[in-house]
């Protein structure tokens, strides 16, 4: 057995797989703003227990992610865009482009017919457009992180949001509430913005279909379909977009031991 873990900003995503690519257990940890080495052992630990099989049975780890070079217990560090490209072919060989939107950063990468990465852009120098962004955002309405997807897609008319930056749209949220515009108008005007920022990075690369999100953002329906609506082409996703960079990080152990 192998094993593959992707150390995000805000979260630990483990995978267990054995020599026939067969995803035995995965799990995924959240702990504060930064997920520490503590917090990445406790993911991985648990997905080895849910495997039922002992640490000594993994052969090799491969490390990804923002904090793969903290992890400590990796055997191998590798890019989030080698193993979000790994993952997400691994899962449909028919992708050729992949949006992840991560914790602190935003990547589209461009995906050969071999599954070879042909281009990629990286967005990490801005928080705005990213899982944190949403989480201000989410804060600052006071809702729940995990409805607001939802509740972007009962707008009939999404508020114009024109800030970029995360502490100028905080702050021009609190002044479109304070002007009467409901919080479902206001969130659905922050997901076209993020989708119109997204654009201009898919621009750079180009798109091509088929076209998967992965990461923790993918599982909010908000940001899926302001997304579809902007580039003009249907996303995919998998059942759990939140691992496919720890899928590639074990896939890539794999070619180490066999």
């Amino acid at each position: 057995m192998v094993a593959g873990i992707d150390i995000g900003s805000l979260t630990a995503k483990a995978v267990i797989m054995d020599s026939a690519r067969n995803i035995l257990a995965s799990e995924v940890a959240q702990r504060g703003i930064i997920v520490d080495t503590e917090a990445a052992r406790m993911c991985m630990q648990t997905a080895i227990d849910k495997a039922n099989i002992h640490r000594d049975e993994i052969a090799f780890t491969v490390s990804t992610g923002y904090g793969r070079n903290l992890s400590g217990f990796g055997d191998k560090n590798l890019t989030e865009i080698s193993c979000h490209a790994k993952g997400a072919y691994f899962l449909d060989p028919e992708v050729r482009t992949i949006i992840d939107i991560g914790g602190q950063d935003s990547k589209v990468i461009a995906l050969e017919s071999s599954g070879i990465v042909n281009n990629f852009v990286m967005n990490d120098k801005c928080a705005a457009g990213t899982g944190r962004f949403i989480q201000v955002i989410g804060s600052a309405l006071a809702l729940p992180l995990e409805d607001i997807g939802a509740l972007a897609l009962q707008s009939a008319q999404p508020a114009k949001v024109s800030s970029t930056c995360v502490v100028f749209a905080e702050s021009e949220v609190i002044s479109l509430v304070a002007n009467g515009v409901s919080k479902v108008d206001i969130l659905a005007g922050i997901y076209h913005s993020i989708a119109e920022r997204m654009k201009g990075l898919i621009k750079l690369v180009g798109v091509k279909p088929k076209v998967m999100m992965s990461g923790g953002v993918a599982k909010n329906k908000g940001i899926v379909h302001f997304m579809e609506q902007v580039i003009g082409e249907k996303i995919y996703l998998a059942p759990d977009p939140q691992i496919v960079g720890a899928i590639g990080a074990a896939l890539y152990a794999l070619d180490e031991v066999y």
